[in-house]
This record gives structure tokens, C-alpha cells and sequence, in this order.
């Protein structure tokens, strides 16, 4: 049974990121930090962007994604995942899910760019279009996670 979308999420504690830093490490990249003379001028700091861009799938979301992939149970694995994404999460999901051996569905809503869709079902995942907005692909993927007892990853 999925998460409830409207209810708070337990406190994350530093023990919490550096458990989960050492469980990624493995299979995430560290990115680098580029200063940007633009920013900096700008704001009047030292601004540096994070390369997050520079991920398998171009995005910091490969962090949460896997994160919670590697301390799914062997049921939850065997289940399968389920996600509601327009796009990053999605990819995320997909590609650690396929990693891993897990069947992976995503809901997107059907205004999703075409490449953000396609690239998600390249990494291995069902692709489902549903809804005219996010908020309805949500509902969407998390009627399917009850009727086919899929864990979801939110």
C-alpha cells in the first residue's frame, strides 16, 4: 500500500544521509563544482553550480531513487516499483529499477515531452501516459500500486 501523499514524512537525520551516501557511493559519481563568474557577480558571492548534470540520467534524482532501491526487501523487489514522474524521477527510477533486476512501471502525464518518455521506457521501464496533469498521473500510479501491490516510490 502506498504512502500517503499528504502526510508528513519522517524526520532525516545526518546519520540517515551518510548511511544512505555509503550505500550509493558504488554507483554514483561525485560531480564536480564549476564557479560561475555570472552568478557570483550577480549575487555578490562566490556562487559554484553542482554538476548534477553529468549523472547516467542527468539528474541529482538518481540519489533518492537508488537510495530507496537498495533498501527495498527481496518481496518489495520481487513486487516490482511504481513512480509518478513527468520526467528526472522518472529516468531515475527506471534505470537504478532495471540496475537491479526490478520491474519498474512509471505514470507520466500525457503533456510529458515525448523524449523524457521515451528515454524513461530506454532505461527499462513500463512507460504509462495518464492524465492531463501531474497530480492525475499521481492518482493514477498509485491505483495501480494498490490493484497490482507494487511498492511506490515516491
Amino acid at each position: 500500500m502506498p504512502t500517503n501523499p499528504d502526510a508528513p514524512f519522517a524526520p532525516i537525520s545526518l546519520a540517515d544521509i551518510e548511511r544512505a551516501m555509503q550505500r550509493i557511493r558504488a554507483s554514483i559519481p561525485v560531480t564536480p563544482l564549476a564557479y560561475s563568474a555570472t552568478l557570483s557577480k550577480f549575487t555578490g558571492n562566490e556562487i559554484f553550480l553542482k554538476l548534477e548534470n553529468l549523472q547516467m540520467t542527468g539528474s541529482f534524482k538518481e540519489r533518492g531513487a537508488l537510495n530507496r532501491i537498495l533498501i527495498m526487501t527481496a518481496d518489495e523487489r520481487r513486487r516490482g516499483v511504481i513512480a509518478a514522474s513527468a520526467g528526472n524521477h522518472a529516468q531515475a527510477v527506471a534505470y537504478h529499477a532495471t540496475q537491479h533486476g526490478i520491474r519498474s512501471q512509471i505514470v507520466m502525464p500525457i503533456t510529458t515531452p515525448i523524449v523524457k518518455a521515451v528515454r524513461t521506457q530506454e532505461y527499462g521501464a513500463e512507460v504509462i501516459l495518464h492524465g492531463a496533469s501531474f497530480d492525475e498521473a499521481v492518482a493514477e500510479a498509485y491505483r495501480r500500486c494498490e490493484a497490482e501491490d507494487l511498492m511506490f516510490l515516491h
